[in-house]
């Protein structure tokens, strides 16, 4: 790692990541990746691990950025919610998402297990690898415009992915506490990740209900932009007050003004034309924080992890099509594009160190080795699976 030192202020970081974004996004689509892998890279490029451009102290300072980026996807992944889709589509979504996690979670923890780890600690690893990260995924479908029904099926189970993956890693731990004595009841260890799910998607159904409102008197375009940034920053904002998810809750404010107001294909042009650099800064600044230094410490069982979920995953979709009777694109390609894993898997290996404190330091290195190793080659694999569905269209 260089130090250069630079001790730039706050606005010329910001300058200098947009920039580098910017070019690396155009060096990866003349690589024919998604511009989304460019924005990782160049983010890593600038961060500690590499060049100390943009250093660690910095990079504190944009959270803000980051957990805004993130409400505007959840908040664009609601307004697919439409009540006609599942209609149509009846429980395919909930059915593969559940099973695609599920599997996941099987996969890596009995492949631990086989190869001789300890029980609490393959429980606790495995439940991690449930978790998806929507983010990138929705850029590689925004990028190349992807449409059909394994991208309308994606979209969905990717927002369902974030509950599931909340409820077993729940289990897991109640469990894997039990077995070391620190842990409570099944039930006692499921109530708080429910009142997290139920409780973010109740409050952020009212918030888009609450939406309504002043749309009927705003319709400049100017100040539904304003009603637009108010109420995804409000809806954040709550979310971390009342230790709710907050992509939860912007999803559900989403499908609210999805299935209730006419004007939300007009709401989403407005969004789209303003969060581009939004979505830039965020890519990059994740890559920023990316640490190579990781890598050396992931063994066999970070080894194991990595290649299990992404078994685990494309079973558990492929399952989940074949009982449903899904078109035969989402049954082939769907579990490729679920391997992108971030920011919740983050949180959820912190939780973790609270119930395997013995095992805390490992499970940290390899969520982040994970992590680096999935957002690296995840945009790229959505992208294949997208196109392998015949649903790009270059």
């Amino acid at each position: 790692m260089i130090d250069w030192n630079l001790n730039l202020n706050t606005f010329v970081y910001l300058a200098l990541m947009i920039f580098t974004g910017m070019a690396f996004g155009r060096l990866a689509k003349l690589c024919k990746l998604p511009n989304v892998t460019g924005y990782l890279v160049g983010g890593l490029v600038l961060g500690p691990s590499v060049l100390n451009l943009v250093p660690a102290e910095a990079l504190a300072g944009f959270d803000l950025l980051s957990e805004l980026a993130l409400g505007f996807i959840a908040f664009s992944i609601g307004n697919e919610f439409k009540l006609s889709y599942f209609k149509r589509v009846g429980a395919t979504p909930i059915v593969i998402a559940v099973l695609e996690s599920l599997l996941a979670v099987v996969a890596v923890a009995g492949g631990l297990l086989i190869a001789g780890f300890e029980l609490s600690f393959s429980l606790v690893l495995g439940s991690i690898a449930a978790a998806t990260a929507p983010a990138a995924t929705i850029m590689v479908i925004k990028q190349y415009r992807a449409k059909g029904p394994m991208t309308e099926t994606l979209l969905s189970v990717v927002a369902i992915d974030d509950a599931t993956a909340l409820i077993f890693f729940s289990i897991c731990v109640a469990v894997a506490g039990a077995l070391n004595g620190k842990g409570g009841s099944l039930a006692q260890s499921l109530l708080p990740p429910m009142i997290e799910i139920f409780g973010a998607i109740l409050l952020g159904f009212a918030l888009g209900l609450l939406f309504l409102l002043p749309l009927r008197w705003f319709k400049k375009d100017g100040n539904r932009l304003a009603l637009i940034f108010g109420f995804v920053m409000i809806g954040v904002g709550l979310a971390e007050l009342l230790g709710l998810s907050s992509l939860l809750l912007c999803m559900a404010m989403g499908a609210a003004l999805a299935n209730f107001s006419k004007d939300v294909d007009h709401i989403l042009k407005l969004t789209d034309a303003v969060t581009p650099p939004l979505f830039l800064l965020f890519f990059v600044t994740s890559g920023a924080e990316l640490q190579l230094g990781v890598l050396p410490s992931i063994g066999l069982a970070g080894v194991l992890y990595v290649i299990l979920r992404v078994a685990g995953k494309m079973g558990g979709a492929s399952l989940g099509g074949v009982m449903c009777k899904a078109e035969p694109s989402v049954k082939k390609y769907l579990g490729l594009a679920l391997v992108p894993q971030a920011g919740v898997a983050i949180g959820l290996s912190l939780a973790a160190t609270r119930v395997v404190p013995e095992y805390g330091a490992d499970i940290r290195a390899i969520i982040l080795c994970a992590t680096l190793i999935y957002e690296m080659v995840g945009p790229a694999l959505s992208k294949l699976s997208l196109k392998k569905a015949g649903e790009i269209r270059e």
